[in-house]
């Protein structure tokens, strides 16, 4: 049983033991998978930044969306392939606008994303599929 807490402020969540420990694991598995992808997305970095500059200024979208995968998906356009290019991560470029006409994103939280969106030149908007489920990661540029 989970009870929940609301305060003005805060939120207080209190959970049997064997869930904390489940999260606290899940926490570091993020942890651990964001600072692996880091590491081995950075020789990427060049060819995606130059990938999202011409989304751009080709007038595709103002909204870039890498979508990095080591799984077979069917959204975007694939720029990298793990097994061609010797790395452990596939990328297709999309938009999103993509997301949202695939339904990924809901139209009424199109606003929500902009506002989270962060500039194109200073970072690459990521969405990652791994084995922890989908995620937005914001990576810099430099």
């Amino acid at each position: 049983m989970v009870f929940v807490h609301l305060h003005r402020h805060m939120t207080t969540i209190i959970v049997p033991n064997p869930f904390i420990k489940k999260i606290e694991s899940m926490k570091e598995s993020s942890a651990e998978l964001l600072a692996q992808m880091q590491t081995e997305l950075r020789p990427l970095k060049l060819p995606l930044g130059k990938a999202a500059d011409t989304v751009v200024d080709e007038g595709v979208s103002n909204y870039p969306v890498f979508v990095v995968h080591k799984q077979q998906v069917s959204i975007g356009i694939p720029i990298i392939n793990h097994e061609e290019h010797g790395v452990a991560w596939s990328v297709n470029v999309s938009t999103l606008e993509e997301f949202v006409t695939k339904n990924l994103i809901q139209t009424d939280r199109i606003d929500e994303f902009r506002e989270v969106f962060k500039p194109v030149k200073e970072h690459l908007c990521l969405f990652v599929l791994s084995e922890l489920g989908a995620t937005f990661v914001f990576l810099p540029r430099n």
